[in-house]
Order: C-alpha cells, then sequence, then structure tokens
C-alpha cells in the first residue's frame, strides 16, 4: 500500500494530527504505543516484545496499521487484520485494535482513526469491518455506535483459547 495520509487539524488547536499507514520508519512511536495498548489491557509492560510483534506484522505484511501523529508524538493507532467472508466471497477487515492515549481522548482522534480503517476497507472492496469490545469499555462502545458500527445481535461469538 504505501504510505497513505489522512491530514486533519484538530478543531480550535494550533496542532497538526496526521493519520497514515504505518511503515517500519514509525516501529518505534508505535512501539510505545502499542505497549500502552497492552497495559490498558491488564498485559505486562513489553516494549522490545512490541517492536518485535509490529515489526513481523509490517515486514510481513499481516496487517494494517494507522497511526495518529501530532506534533511529531504518536498518540493512537488502529489495526486491522484480513478475513474473508465465503458468504459474500468478498474480503472483510478484523478492527483488531484501538488505542488513544489517555490524555489525548475526547478530541476526535478515535473517530479519525475509524475514519481511515473504513476509508482502506471501502477503497479496497472490502464488505465491511468487524470489530468487538469489552462488554464494559462503554466509552468504545459509544464511539463505535456514532460512527455506524451496529451490535450483532444475530450471532454468538466463540473462542478457544489455548
Amino acid at each position: 500500500m504505501g504510505n497513505r495520509y489522512y491530514e486533519t487539524v484538530l478543531e480550535g488547536e494550533w496542532s497538526k494530527m496526521r493519520i497514515y499507514e504505518a511503515t517500519i520508519a514509525d516501529l518505534d512511536g508505535l512501539a510505545s504505543v502499542f505497549n500502552n495498548y497492552r497495559v490498558f489491557y491488564r498485559q505486562d509492560s513489553d516494549i522490545e516484545g512490541a517492536k518485535v510483534f509490529l515489526r513481523n506484522r509490517i515486514e510481513r505484511k499481516e496487517s494494517i496499521i494507522f497511526v495518529a501523529v501530532e506534533d511529531g508524538e504518536y498518540i493512537g493507532f488502529t489495526q486491522l487484520y484480513p478475513s474473508f467472508s465465503s458468504i459474500s466471497m468478498k474480503e472483510l477487515w478484523i478492527l483488531n485494535d484501538l488505542f488513544v492515549q489517555e490524555a489525548k481522548r475526547g478530541a476526535g482522534t478515535g473517530k479519525k482513526l475509524l475514519e481511515a480503517a473504513k476509508e482502506f476497507a471501502l477503497e479496497n472492496g472490502a464488505k465491511g469491518v468487524k470489530l468487538q469490545t469489552e462488554i464494559d469499555n462503554l466509552s468504545a462502545q459509544r464511539l463505535y455506535a456514532e460512527n455506524g458500527y451496529l451490535r450483532d445481535n444475530r450471532y454468538f461469538h466463540y473462542e478457544l483459547t489455548f
């Protein structure tokens, strides 16, 4: 894909936030935000592990990662994994991760990351974007609903964890 840019200026701010597809050049800044995301979900901090994981995803082209950068500071990201719908015979993207640094929430960054994911999926002819969130993550549920995502009331989802 090559470094896609989605430029936006935060309302009421003089600073400029850029949202774009991450490359290896973004690894250090992205790994820091990714590590904070994992800590948010009660995992131990592991910056080096985050770098290895993200490097593998980017180099192997196993995911699409959009980063939000404001004045040189990495403030958020979203990561999409490819999947497929056998019924529609189309590609489907799993929005597996979305995170904005706590101090930067409420300024529209999450919405802009969702827009980048949606635009990417549409441009690539996908059937849609799927995601899941924790039952008690009400702020994320509100963000998704406000951006057109519908709660799935038709299917139960199961997991086999090892």
